[in-house]
């Protein structure tokens, strides 16, 4: 929740306000076109009014009242074209830059996006998509359209009025002064902070949800679905009781609002009646006319106050873009790793924001380079949490974490140059199975992809596609098996020849003869790589030359197959359960 203001985010803001420059012409017209509108309607009906009121007098002659004819169907057609055009208008410029801003939200996304998920979870990212910009648009509908038509009018009516009347004029530039000042001030105090609050609230729920419901395997694995579900109903509470608020306040100050405006006409009807009436015969018409007038321009002030409560929640949009084109700033480094490639955790802490729980509590570790090291623990223990601090997507609470010498954190963009990873389910892009490979390395010749599907074992089957290395593949590549896809996610890092590969539970899903052979060809390609393997049962743990377990953030155990076997009854009770031995 920011406490700058409003006007000085605007003046050093690099979002919203180059549009609003690019675009001057447009919101020029657009302003006009609204002033237009409601000066449309209030002659409309001040025309109406002299022409009851004439009409009622029995005129001699049908003359007398054709020009107020005339142009109460002037100002009635006038209007709805009026503001025909003004919405056409308005909503074009609002639709033009909303949809700038998004596009210029989405290339910086993807000029940082290495450094996002370490800086921001994926709820903060859909927060500035589905709640910042859509309320920026507001920025001018509701807020700097809307205030600067009702100062027009404002300067307009006092001016008109003054030709009638100096001491009216001065009045109703003080009363009016009052809806569209105080008014809207009073709004700000009161119902602005509510304003930006719920503003927050909805920031944090789609933070929250987002980020738990992508993780909701966790949750029910942790048997902790009751606290997920009370989390999300206590924001949700909160939300509900901030909007309650804000309503309540709103229907009492539109009933004052409305009531101070009925005094208004009424001191006009008392005005007029005074001004037009007595020895001035004919003149008693225009009492109605200037009446009736007041009756549209409502619409005018009526909205100033609700924009104006909205300035705080704004400013908190802009300032979260604004603060967006300086993740890259400060995350580049001119640091390379220098070999060996050894990883050393070092006193490391980490939990997530708003969340007091450590994932991972003073862990200390070494990965020597070429090591193949296998982390196991159940749902929650941290494993997936230190494979994104490996890979410098998080950054630790408290601790170091160094890889080759230089903090994971720093690599930035290079760190796709030293750290590949293999997930759970590798996807495959709709082109053709030859780039689908290269994404490893661009530059790889067919000769060198022909030679890493031999590799990985998959050289026979490309050569039985009618198209070979031309065959498209479709949408997530679901005609290969889970083992095929595997194997290819194999071939695109032995392309990239990174020295360090993170295996991110890849036999999830396959069957154990699959499994069995997915896990040989991964160790025996891999060969002197650093292999960081995360697993959740022991299958195959005959590859790895150190195995760790993690609990509740800790380093429960550590040590060599034949180590755990010796000298931990935990590890061989575990190893019998998953071979079925028990």
């Amino acid at each position: 929740m920011t406490n700058i203001p409003l006007f000085r985010i605007i003046k050093e803001d690099r979002w919203v306000k180059p549009f609003f420059k690019q675009y001057k012409l447009a919101l020029g017209i657009a302003v006009l076109l609204g002033f237009l509108t409601f000066f449309s309607a209030g002659a409309l009906m001040f025309i109406s009014g002299f022409l009851i009121s004439k009409s009622a007098s029995r005129p001699t002659n049908i003359l007398l009242v054709y020009i107020p004819i005339v142009l109460t169907r002037t100002f009635g057609i006038a209007r709805p074209v009026f503001r025909y055009l003004e919405r056409l208008t308005s909503h074009n410029w609002v639709l033009k830059m909303t949809s700038k801003l998004r596009l210029k939200l989405y290339q910086t996304l993807e000029q940082d996006a290495i450094f996002i998920k370490r800086d921001f979870r994926l709820g903060d990212v859909i927060g500035l998509l589905a709640e910042d910009i859509n309320h920026l648009q507001n920025l001018y509908l509701r807020t700097v359209f809307p205030t600067v038509i009702a100062w027009i009018l404002y300067i307009f009516i006092v001016i008109a009025l003054g030709f009638f009347s100096w001491w009216f004029a001065s009045f109703m530039l003080l009363y009016l002064a009052l809806l569209i000042l105080v008014f809207p001030l009073l709004s700000v105090l009161v119902n602005g902070a509510r304003q930006q609050k719920e503003k927050t609230l909805k920031n944090g729920l789609y933070t929250e949800l987002t980020d738990n419901v992508l993780g909701v395997s966790d949750w029910i694995f942790s048997q902790r679905g009751q606290e997920y579900v009370a989390l999300h109903e206590r924001s949700q509470d909160q939300l509900i009781a901030v909007q309650a608020k804000m309503k309540a306040f709103q229907n009492k100050r539109t009933l004052i609002f409305e009531l101070a405006y009925g005094l208004l006409i009424l001191a006009t009807f008392f005005w007029a009646s005074g001004q037009f009436t007595g020895n001035h015969g004919g003149e008693a018409n225009w009492v109605a006319a200037f009446v009736l007038s007041w009756l549209p321009l409502i619409d005018a002030f009526t909205g100033l106050s609700t924009a104006s409560q909205e300035a705080d929640s704004y400013a908190d949009s802009l300032e979260r873009l604004n603060a967006l084109p300086h993740l890259r700033a400060n995350a580049i480094t001119d640091k390379h790793p220098q070999a060996p490639y050894d990883f050393k955790i070092e006193k490391l802490s980490f939990s997530y924001p708003n969340d007091r729980k450590l994932v991972l509590d003073l862990l200390d570790l070494t990965i020597p380079q070429g090591e193949k090291l296998a982390i196991l623990g159940r749902s929650g223990s941290g494993k997936s949490t230190l494979t994104s601090l490996l890979r410098g997507d998080l950054q630790p609470s408290a601790g170091r974490l160094l890889f080759g010498g230089v903090p994971t954190t720093a690599l930035g963009e290079i760190s796709s140059s030293y750290i590949s990873v293999i997930q759970q389910a590798p996807y495959l892009f709709r082109t053709s199975l030859l780039n689908n490979i290269r994404i490893g390395n661009e530059e790889a010749s067919p000769d060198q992809v022909w030679q890493v599907l031999e590799r990985v074992g998959l050289k026979e089957m490309v050569e039985a596609l009618p198209q070979g290395l031309d065959t498209m593949v479709d949408e997530a590549g679901f005609r290969f098996s889970g083992g095929e896809r595997h194997r290819i996610a194999l071939a695109r890092i032995l392309l990239k020849e990174t020295p360090v590969v993170i295996l991110d539970e890849p036999t999830v899903g396959l069957d154990p003869i699959t499994e069995k052979q997915v896990l040989a060809t991964f160790m025996e390609e891999l060969g002197e790589k650093t292999v960081i393997w995360i697993t959740h049962h022991l299958k195959g743990i005959e590859y790895a030359d150190r195995v760790i377990f993690l609990e509740n953030g800790k380093l429960e155990m550590a040590g060599s197959l034949a180590f755990l076997t010796e000298t931990s009854p935990r590890f061989r009770h575990l190893k019998a359960v998953d071979d079925g031995e028990i």
